[in-house]
């Protein structure tokens, strides 16, 4: 992008450094030089406030905030101003914010929240959360263009990933979900790193003839609920797996959804799954339990599935639900 047009600049914290957001900037400041991308002092408001003005004088902004917990200090910024301007102005503030989320190495209660569901909640603010290389590609892409302020949301663990990104230019739009995986017996809805997750559960419960289609909304706001409810009519239950909290998060707006316009074509409760109402804790003993997983995602299935479905679980071994709980089946 920053080939393509020259008035996208970065900025932010290590904005310069090579191990910046896990690397993935460094190669572009290597290209470009100081010239386009801008070391900020140590503000959230600031930073967010200033890639506003840079917005508003027809630059492109890509800020980069290690952290999504700390989006909060830039909160004002983002929800009372650029997401506002446009509605106010008739001049969107076209930004684009780069920020990580999600379990690290006994990260703690400050440093590793899911926030997705404050941001989606103010009108103004799209909210990106890529669960794939090329996904993270091509949503970056699209959220560049994207007139509007969007925050792409990524995952820590999903770094180390590895699959087919296209060379060049190409987009994948927001607000559109991707059906992962084909399945007739339940729908799972798989946000973020959760879809690592739910595509390790699905390989297991095939091995007991249970089908599972997995989508990825790929995009919480917009979030392309048409995608998800034309899979529940087909299979009738719904799981959901969040990387935030499941108390008042982007699971609760999905079931809702669901509920509203897909209510007579359930076939059971709907499940969620998130995490516990509670800070995060910081040894990697109480993060074992603390995150949900592959276990997690089959009893849920064991519970909305009739009888004699459910009864193959049996034969699944124990070796296989625990050791997703307790070593992540990476």
């Amino acid at each position: 992008m920053m080939g393509k047009d020259g008035k996208v600049i970065v900025m932010g914290q290590s904005a310069e450094q090579p191990e910046a957001m896990f690397g993935t900037i460094y190669p572009a400041y290597k290209r470009f030089s100081h010239k386009r991308f801008f070391e900020m002092p140590l503000s959230e408001a600031g930073i967010t406030g200033w890639g506003t003005g840079a917005a508003l004088s027809g630059l492109k902004p890509v800020m980069t905030h290690h952290r999504d917990d700390f989006l909060l200090l830039a909160l004002d910024q983002m929800a009372n101003h650029a997401a506002k301007w446009s509605y106010i102005h008739r001049n969107p503030v076209n930004w684009t914010i780069r920020a990580i989320i999600g379990r690290g190495w006994g990260q703690g209660p400050q440093h590793s929240q899911s926030l997705q569901a404050i941001f989606a909640h103010f009108p103004g603010l799209k909210v990106v959360m890529p669960a794939t290389p090329c996904d993270a590609k091509g949503l970056l892409i699209s959220a560049i263009l994207d007139p509007n302020p969007v925050i792409v949301i990524e995952h820590r663990r999903l770094y180390d990933t590895i699959g087919n990104v296209p060379a060049g230019f190409y987009k994948v739009p927001l607000g559109k979900a991707k059906v992962v995986r084909k399945g007739s017996d339940l729908t799972m809805v798989a946000i973020s790193e959760m879809l690592l997750e739910a595509g390790i559960a699905a390989k297991v419960l095939h091995n007991v003839e249970i089908e599972v289609e997995i989508i990825d909304p790929r995009t919480i706001q917009p979030l392309d609920k048409n995608t998800i409810l034309k899979s529940v009519e087909k299979t009738g239950r719904l799981i959901i797996c969040d990387t935030g909290c499941k108390d008042f998060g982007v699971s609760a707006e999905i079931a809702a959804s669901v509920a509203e316009d897909a209510f007579g074509y359930l076939k059971s409760p709907i499940k969620r799954i998130g995490l516990p109402f509670g800070p995060t804790p910081a040894s990697y003993q109480l993060e074992n339990y603390y995150y949900p997983g592959v276990a997690d995602i089959i009893k849920a299935v064991a519970e909305i599935l009739p009888k004699d479905q459910a009864g193959k679980l049996r034969n699944l071994t124990a070796s296989e639900a625990e050791m997703s709980k307790f070593i992540g089946i990476f």
